[in-house]
């Protein structure tokens, strides 16, 4: 059985409109990537969700990623894309 950890994710805008929360706490493999967390969420809060996350950025401390192969640490932040400026 993997170990899990876990991870902080927080929404804004849309992606808090569709999770019907601005964060939550998911138990996650310690080896979880962006692609993990987004299916994750995903399946969590369904079609919505899944439509914010094909547009959305995620933050990862300070780095700004859409590379569902990066590394998840303890939060990840849902971007998804701001009107405006």
């Amino acid at each position: 059985m993997a170990d899990t950890s876990p991870v902080e994710v927080r929404y804004f805008a849309a992606a808090a409109d569709a999770a019907g929360c601005t964060r939550e706490t998911l138990d996650l493999p310690v080896s979880a990537t962006v692609g993990d967390v987004s299916a994750a969420v995903a399946a969590r809060h369904g079609a919505d969700m899944a439509r914010v996350l094909k547009v959305a950025a995620f933050l990862l401390g300070d780095e700004l990623t859409r590379d569902a192969s990066a590394p998840v640490g303890p939060r990840i932040d849902v971007l998804p894309p701001f009107a405006g400026g």
